[in-house]
């Protein structure tokens, strides 16, 4: 298990605001970095994780809203529909949560960490932590997010369990051949 250093204050931090780098191959270095990012998730209590937050200029990320460790290199959102307002917060912001709008339900293709298309549709919370870890790595942070009536609200946060949110991730597409 590798805790990694998450990086924080983005007015500080140049790699949470630039575009990440597409993944070329998935190979063991990238499997080493998908399993380190999960441990440091789950580590701090997140929802969600991306490279940019462990200073690294790559499109991946991991999720995991308690319906199990999901892996995505260079994931892109080929489907968003709904609509969500609900407070977010985030790992590199710490102690900060605000009002965003999030689609209800998204589509997400990506390469898994064994370099094979997934498919996925999230809904609710899993939706949300899709949306907020895919902005990441375009360098599109929560609070750039906050809806006008919530920079009123933009406000402290006890911690990860001030709210409670529910959602679904259901593999949508099957893998690609080789």
């Amino acid at each position: 298990m590798a805790i990694r250093q998450i990086m924080k204050h983005p007015w500080q931090d140049q790699v949470l605001r630039a575009k990440s780098q597409p993944v070329n191959k998935v190979d063991d270095e990238i499997r080493m970095l998908l399993q380190d990012m999960a441990d440091t998730m789950y580590f701090l209590n997140g929802v969600g994780l991306s490279a940019p937050q462990v200073g690294l200029s790559k499109r991946v990320a991991v999720v995991d809203i308690g319906a199990g460790l999901i892996k995505l290199v260079n994931p892109i959102i080929v489907e968003a529909t709904g609509e969500q307002l609900d407070l977010e917060g985030c790992l590199s912001i710490p102690g900060m949560s605000g009002v965003v709008q999030r689609p209800e339900k998204v589509v997400v293709q990506a390469l898994n960490e064994h370099g094979e298309f997934v498919e996925l549709t999230g809904t609710g919370l899993a939706a949300r932590a899709f949306c907020h870890e895919i902005d990441h790595l375009d360098g599109i942070l929560f609070i750039d997010k906050v809806i006008p009536e919530g920079k009123s609200c933009m406000i402290e946060s006890g911690g990860a369990d001030d709210h409670l949110w529910t959602g679904t991730v259901t593999k949508t597409g099957a893998k690609l051949g080789n």
